[in-house]
């Protein structure tokens, strides 16, 4: 089943994202790979498509796990929650329906 994660950035997360995006990136890729990862990315603070120091309020991220416990533990792990760049993550089943 697919979930949704949504990690919700920290006050210090841009500093922290960019210490620990190469890892968190790597784990992105390998569910890609595993064909598990419907989309990823982060949900800018401000209306712009690069946003500079503003930052970014989070990411998002829907990929395919055995359960909601394995999303759970999965997100948990990431290195963003690890370094302090998330301050939390919520993660709830998702279906999609389009397109």
């Amino acid at each position: 089943m697919m979930y949704m994660i949504l990690g919700r950035e920290s006050e210090s997360g841009l500093e922290r994202r960019r210490a620990s995006r190469e890892a968190h990136l790597a784990r992105l890729k390998a569910l890609r790979d595993e064909g598990r990862l419907l989309l990823a990315g982060p949900l800018p603070s401000i209306d712009a498509e690069d946003p500079g120091p503003a930052g970014f309020a989070g990411s998002l991220v829907v990929a395919e796990f055995d359960s909601l416990a394995d999303a759970r533990d999965w997100a948990e792990s990431d290195p963003y929650v690890q370094s302090g760049a998330w301050q939390g993550v919520e993660v709830q089943p998702f279906k999609a329906v389009l397109p």
